[in-house]
């Protein structure tokens, strides 16, 4: 397609146009609410900001970073210090990325650098209401998911030794809680999760550093995010609702130390104890494990009390039994000493009477004897004969002839037999 020459226009034409379009369009200075992004003040003393608008999220556990709106931005010198002192003054903070500033400006566009704005005015009293709004936003959210009190309910142990500090390694802060920590007389052992405590990334480090901390919770007692002093907008991430999220539900007790005297953070308001600086958290813990001690003493000097009681109640009551038992003793050696006695009155009695019986029998048994005695029938007229020195009971043993011993009752006699005489020759 052939165009001629009179029907095309340059492109400083056409930048001139859009520029004219722009100033005749928007005459007046405007005011505008967005987040600064970026923010950079050169050498000159020019303060140049990229502002964005983020897009709505109904997501409400994250804030949506994709931008639906971008702009250039500068103040110039001659305005700079005077807006940048008067804002700080207000809100105690400076310009800096992540704030939502609402901010008076004039719509400029240059041929070479484009669309710009030019800040004349900011009103810090936008940015302290914007931060008491996300801070609100944030608790009705955490209200409406039934986590504001979670991690109040974590019981927190009764020894808290193993602690994870969640802060920069090169914070005062973080200095300030070792430099305490280290004057306690109690061993405490704690590790830093390191983690960026303001900006832009302060809410993703520290969700990522309660995240790696959540994996090893066996390992530790508690969990403290410290942070020294600061203005409202630093300590902002605070409020976010994500970390205040991630406090409110953490299977750990969270103790913060988040060094603001004016407000309290969400991330206060949802944690387990909220101190208002590091070193308050160390003398806490130095504090609890005083109070811990002084309960140990107290419970060993009851044990000790109660022991001592006991031992008086139980050696009262072996005493009483024991004298329950002597004169139980008494009393039962006393029955059977009667019972003894008695017995042996009994046996004497028994004896006597056995002994009684038995010499009756003995001496009947000795009349017996007596009158079996060989002496006793030879004084009756019997005699003994005896041939050979044996004894001969019956005329079958002697002939005529045979020479006998007689024994008599006082003596012996010496005879022949002349004649031996039977029973039946005799009748």
């Amino acid at each position: 397609m052939t165009v001629s020459a009179d029907k095309h226009i340059t492109l400083s034409q056409l930048q001139q146009r859009i520029k004219s379009v722009i100033e005749q369009g928007l005459p007046l200075p405007l005011w505008v609410v967005a987040e600064i992004a970026e923010c950079k003040v050169n050498y000159s003393g020019h303060c140049y900001l990229e502002l964005i608008e983020k897009a709505e999220t109904t997501d409400s556990r994250a804030t949506s970073s994709v931008p639906r709106a971008q702009a250039r931005a500068v103040i110039w010198r001659s305005q700079y210090a005077m807006l940048s002192t008067y804002f700080e003054s207000q809100t105690g903070s400076r310009l800096a990325a992540g704030m939502k500033i609402l901010a008076k400006v004039t719509v400029s566009y240059h041929e070479l650098y484009g669309l710009s704005l030019q800040i004349t005015d900011l009103d810090p009293s936008y940015t302290l209401g914007e931060v008491e709004r996300q801070k609100q936003l944030t608790i009705s959210r955490l209200q409406a998911d039934g986590v504001w009190e979670c991690n109040r309910e974590v019981e927190m142990p009764l020894l808290v030794q193993r602690l994870a500090v969640v802060s920069s390694a090169t914070a005062a802060g973080y200095r300030d809680f070792c430099q305490e920590l280290q004057l306690s007389p109690y061993a405490f052992r704690h590790e830093l999760v390191e983690a960026v405590m303001q900006g832009a990334v302060a809410e993703e480090s520290v969700c990522a550093a309660l995240s790696a901390i959540a994996e090893r919770e066996e390992e530790f007692d508690a969990v403290i995010i410290i942070r020294g002093g600061g203005s409202t907008s630093d300590l902002s991430c605070f409020n976010s609702y994500r970390i205040c999220s991630y406090v409110a539900q953490f299977p750990l007790a969270v103790i913060t130390g988040i060094g603001h005297d004016k407000d309290v953070s969400v991330a206060d308001m949802v944690a387990h104890t909220p101190l208002k600086t590091p070193t308050a958290v160390a003398a806490w813990l130095d504090e609890r494990m005083a109070l811990l001690e002084g309960k140990i003493d107290e419970a060993a000097q009851l044990l000790t009390d109660m022991a001592r009681a006991k031992t008086s109640a139980e050696q009262l009551r072996i005493e009483r039994w024991a004298g329950y038992l002597r004169e139980l003793s008494q009393q039962l050696c006393e029955r059977h000493r009667s019972r003894m006695m008695l017995l042996h009155e009994q046996l004497r009695s028994a004896a006597e009477r056995v002994i009684e019986r038995e010499s009756s029998r003995l001496q009947l048994a000795t009349e017996v004897v007596e009158a079996h005695n060989p002496k006793s029938i030879l004084s009756r007229g019997f005699a003994i004969v005896r041939i050979k020195g044996q004894a001969t009971p019956s005329t079958d043993s002697v002939s005529s002839g045979d020479m006998i011993d007689i024994e008599l009752t006082d003596g012996n006699l010496q005879a022949e037999v002349k004649q031996v005489i039977k029973n039946n020759d005799i009748q």
